[in-house]
């Protein structure tokens, strides 16, 4: 709307009038204005961040096949996760589809690429956390559910818990009618030929008589996460792993572990992470991603660093994680030869990286 004051008495009431209408009108134009240019900022913060394991990733040692299943998989993650975003859905259902697309193949440790156990069977753990409600669901030691992540949900959803393991997960699974498999679905001939170097390896330790048999367990970080932020300012973090090969004794590392290898919090940052679990739990390292940010005033990026090179690294671990923040920021790191990665935001972000370039 246009008042023309040119020929107006400014001095005569309805001159002053017309000006004050003219001001009142000016500033809710304005506020309407800011008003939809924020609401358009907000919304193009959301983003999805996936990893898919770290560990001895070298180009190397990949061939061309190899590196095109990894990137295809990985592409295909994000793409299924940002259209959940992209159409205005929650974070929680973004991380469910890329991760479970991601356990449905057999090039990661997590769900159907889930590694052998030193009986040569698989025990899958997951976890989810909410960062508006810190709401947290997690399942260990699992062995014939599909698709581990929607466990780890149902028991957020479904029940006054944290962690379901074992059996006990399995039957409550069975009972909200979550996808249940013959533990035939899980074999692979590459996963079974490690169990068998691995195995190979412990034997000649015994016959030595080696005092270290029980650190030879061959690492196989192909552990899978997300981490999403929506358009409401939500951010979610997930983690999906079939473990370390040859473990035994039933062994659970950091991914079914709040705090450790999993966590997200609106205020902050979520976070997903990979590598030798032992480490991570001792450091707490996703929630400490987040204690930076809020209580040292790290940015994202500074927070990943000091966690992974500093506390992790200063224990002799090894591994790697991924993280969004609460303005759509996103940063990745690891102390591995590589980590399998992708990123795709409402900015025009899509970026996959495997080694450490």
């Amino acid at each position: 709307m246009k008042i023309n004051l040119k020929h107006s008495n400014i001095s005569s009431p309805k001159g002053i009038y017309l000006l004050l209408l003219t001001l009142v009108l000016s500033n809710f134009a304005c506020a309407d204005r800011s008003s939809k240019e924020s609401l358009t900022s907000s919304k193009k913060k959301y983003a999805l961040v996936i990893h898919g394991g770290a560990g001895t990733i070298k180009k190397e040692n990949m061939t061309e096949a190899q590196e095109a299943a990894y990137t295809k998989k990985i592409q295909e993650a994000l793409d299924a996760g940002f259209q959940v975003l992209e159409n205005g859905g929650h974070a929680e259902i973004a991380v469910q589809q890329a991760i479970n697309i991601l356990e449905n193949s057999p090039l990661f440790n997590a769900g159907k690429g889930a590694v052998f156990n030193h009986k040569g069977q698989q025990e899958m753990d997951a976890s989810i956390m909410d960062g508006r409600t810190l709401n947290s669901g997690a399942v260990a030691g699992i062995r014939h559910i599909k698709n581990p992540i929607n466990a780890a949900i149902l028991v957020k959803d479904s029940t006054r818990h944290v962690l379901l393991s074992g059996q006990g997960a399995e039957d409550f699974a069975k009972l909200h009618g979550l996808e249940m498999v013959d533990s035939s679905y899980f074999y692979s001939e590459r996963r079974y030929q490690s169990l068998l170097r691995a195995q190979g390896k412990e034997q000649a330790l015994i016959q030595k008589k080696s005092t270290n048999i029980e650190l030879i367990d061959n690492h196989q970080y192909g552990t899978v996460g997300c981490v999403a932020l929506d358009q409401n300012g939500n951010i979610v973090a997930g983690t999906s792993t079939g473990g370390m090969t040859n473990k035994k004794y039933g062994r659970i590392g950091d991914s079914p572990i709040i705090g450790a290898g999993n966590y997200a919090n609106n205020a902050s940052c979520g976070v997903s992470c990979t590598g030798t679990g032992e480490y991570f739990i001792r450091t707490l390292a996703a929630h400490q991603v987040s204690n930076l940010i809020l209580l040292n005033n790290f940015s994202l990026k500074e927070a990943v660093r000091q966690v992974i090179h500093q506390d992790i690294d200063s224990l002799g671990g090894t591994g790697g994680m991924i993280a969004l923040d609460k303005n759509g920021n996103m940063a990745w790191d690891f102390n591995t030869e590589g980590m399998y990665r992708g990123f795709k935001s409402a900015h025009g972000d899509n970026i996959i990286e495997m080694y450490n370039e």
